[in-house]
Parts: structure tokens; sequence; C-alpha cells
């Protein structure tokens, strides 16, 4: 179980926690604002920000220094400006030309599932099933991924073979004994599970895997390269590490 205190910064594992209709108490409670353009820095947009993901996240430096290591001027901030925006390079591109190269991206907003103030992507809690990692790994030829490059909450320890959580969709997941969550929709992977993350080397093949294996219809966007699935809270509850899960509906 993990949480991102700051968007695109690495993460921390957490043993329980509280988890509210805005996820997980303390992820994504901050992001940090370009200065120049106003909008959401995202590794997502790996040529601007693919910095974010050399920084702890539970301890974040000033805003100069932050702004020095990055090279660009740069605000943490804990409240959304209204319409914010992010950064989503093409991910096909940056496989294709490299993490240093200008290609084209789309504009997002911030939580299109995710209540109002939140610097979630789209909805707040997103999981992954131990399962998707297994297969993603005995596909590549590295032989093996790390889950951190997927940035889950909650990693779901399945026996099934292949993506069980693909099935999930539309289904509520109940976790442990009072949390209950609402899956949503698979979740489309961007360049970020390929950056290096804190001592892990870059990996194109955490994308290029899943595009190759698993591609799933996303909303009014066709077949897109997915690992996990992003829900919604329903009952909101505590959530212990260990804790059963079970698919229900």
């Amino acid at each position: 179980m993990r949480r991102y205190p700051v968007k695109s910064m690495l993460g921390e594992e957490v043993g329980r926690s509280e988890v509210t209709e805005r996820g997980l108490v303390g992820d994504r409670v901050r992001a940090v604002l370009d200065v120049a353009t106003g909008k959401i820095a995202s590794a997502k947009n790996p040529r601007l920000w693919r910095g974010l993901l050399t920084v702890e996240g539970a301890r974040v430096p000033g805003d100069e220094e932050l702004s020095r290591l990055l090279g660009r001027e740069v605000r943490v901030i804990d409240v959304p400006p209204a319409g914010a925006e992010f950064e989503r390079s093409v991910p096909e591109q940056v496989l294709a030309e490299g993490i240093e190269a200008e290609v084209p991206y789309t504009v997002g907003t911030l939580g299109g599932a995710s209540p109002d103030g939140t610097f979630f992507d789209f909805a707040p809690v997103h999981l992954i099933s131990t399962s998707a990692v297994e297969r993603i790994g005995a596909l590549s030829p590295r032989g093996r991924v790390e889950v951190v490059r997927y940035r889950p909450n909650l990693v779901i320890a399945t026996d099934e073979e292949g993506f069980p959580e693909n099935a999930w969709v539309g289904r509520e997941l109940h976790v442990g004994d009072a949390v209950v969550l609402k899956v949503m929709v698979a979740t489309p992977r961007c360049a970020v599970p390929t950056l290096a993350h804190g001592p892990l080397e870059r990996d194109t093949e955490a994308l290029r895997t899943v595009a190759r294996h698993n591609r799933v219809p996303v909303f009014d966007m066709g077949p897109q390269p997915c690992a996990g699935v992003y829900a919604r809270v329903l009952r909101p509850g505590l959530v212990r590490k260990g804790d059963r899960v079970t698919p229900v509906g």
C-alpha cells in the first residue's frame, strides 16, 4: 500500500491508512506548479518533469531548491488553481524519440472522477494486481518489472494469470471490514513507468510490454495499453496491509 504526498514525486509505503472520498489520507495532497505556464507539473511530460521522480514526496525541498533541480521556476501548492491542467506526452512518441525529444502532447484537466480540490489525474484510488505485475515481468525481455513504476495505491494479491483487474471494471471491491471501492476504468499507461524512479533505472519495456499484450478499450479512446484500474470510494474506512479484497457484482 503506497501513497504519493506530492503529485509525480516518489511515494512511500504505509501499513495502514484511512480512506476517504479523496483516496488514501495524505495521497497527492500537494503538487508542483509551473510558474511560467500555470500548469501542474507532471512526469507524464518527461522532457520537462522527469526530475520529479528523483524527489522523495515526503521530504520536499523549498521552492528555490526545487526550481534549480528542475530547471524551471516552480512552486509547491496544496490547492489546485481553477481549471488546472497538465501535459501528457504521447507515450508512443516518447518511446520512439526518447525522453529528451520535444514530442506532441495532450492537455488534461485534473480529477475527472475525483472530488474538487484534489490533484488526481482521474480517480482517487489506483489498484494493480500481482498477477498483472508478474505477467508484465514474465513477458518483458528483462524478466521482471517493479510494481512501483505503475504508482499504485493498492497492490492486490491474485491467483489468476494475466490481467484479472480488467474484469473488475464496473464492479465493487470490498476491502477489509469497511471500505468499498467502485472500479471505473482500466488505467491507460503513459511514459511514467519507463522513467527512472529514484534508484531504479529507465525501463522502456515497462510500457512496451503492456502495449503489446494488454490493450483495453478506455472510454472513447479505443484500445489503450493498460495496467491496473482506477476506482472511486463508495464507503470510506480503514485499510490495512493484508486486508482481504473481494470483487462483488
